[in-house]
């Protein structure tokens, strides 16, 4: 099966041959047609298994061929400013010939700006919880002609301690909506919103508990003074191209990101105290290579 076997729009088939879509994943392949019949999706996929796509597509051919410009009829919700943007570049890319609008709404950048892009009419919202809680309770935000929610990496979500503001959220939203719900693992909790949210939802599951078997683990007991040289060990002895660390600390992070530059390392650091800005910048980049 291919990507023309769905019947998407001409706008949008141009734009999925032009990113280079040929053959749907496992996850797009079973999600896109109940989506596009307008049912709701319980979809238990890791990150990367291409599920942006299998909500986005939906979203973008029944907003582009249905329905009112301007007016917001759908809303995705996701765990970070990170995700959020990827997501919207999505939404941009695959929606280029559509005239479809959408908004990025997240905490950490100035308010006013978002304001303004609501005041001229969006047709997608892309959020993170808190701030779009915050839309919600100044009256920013209308749903009244909302269609479709969804909800992604609910688990993350729940992780990082939403679970409460995306109950004050739903609450706020039409009850007559497509509902779509994401996670890579489905802890009672989620499970529980997930029951008290979708109506007799299709159930994905895509290889959620297979681990990647491309990766090596290994594991070095140290004492703590010691942790930074054996970095510095590993480093040198070992042939990397990008690598990722992870510090317990925004403050660790920082620091270990200085000792690194100073020992002649590409290298930057990612954490909450950084502007969007900067945290956009060390993204781009690591995976640019610079």
């Amino acid at each position: 099966m291919t990507f023309s076997s769905y019947a998407f729009a001409p706008e949008i088939m141009a734009q999925i041959e032009a990113q280079g879509y040929t053959t749907p994943t496992p996850i797009q392949a079973q999600a896109l047609p109940p989506v596009l019949e307008g049912k709701d999706v319980m979809g238990l996929a890791q990150t990367g298994t291409g599920k942006t796509a299998a909500f986005v597509l939906p979203m973008l051919q029944r907003f582009f061929v249905t329905g009112e410009r301007g007016k917001l009829r759908g809303l995705i919700v996701a765990p970070t400013r990170e995700l959020v943007e990827q997501i919207n570049d999505t939404i941009i890319a695959l929606g280029k010939n559509t005239g479809l609008r959408s908004v990025t709404i997240y905490g950490g950048v100035n308010i006013k700006g978002q304001l303004s892009k609501l005041r001229q009419g969006v047709d997608i919202i892309v959020a993170c919880p808190g701030r779009l809680l915050d839309h919600i309770q100044q009256g920013s935000i209308n749903f009244n002609q909302l269609e479709m929610l969804v909800l992604d990496e609910a688990d993350h979500m729940f992780d990082m301690g939403f679970l409460p503001s995306i109950r004050q959220i739903i609450k706020h939203i039409p009850d007559r909506r497509q509902t779509l719900f994401f996670s890579a693992t489905m802890p009672p909790d989620i499970r529980k919103l997930a029951h008290a949210i979708l109506k007799s939802p299709v159930t994905i599951e895509i290889g959620h508990t297979e681990a990647k078997d491309s990766i090596t683990h290994v594991f070095f007991p140290v004492n703590h003074h010691l942790k930074t040289d054996l970095l510095f060990s590993i480093l040198k002895h070992t042939e990397t191209k990008s690598v990722l660390i992870f510090t317990r600390t925004k403050h660790r992070a920082k620091g270990l990101d200085q000792k690194l530059q100073k020992k002649g390392y590409a290298a930057a650091s990612l954490q909450g105290n950084l502007s969007q800005n900067k945290r956009q910048e060390a993204l781009d980049g690591f995976r640019d290579g610079k």
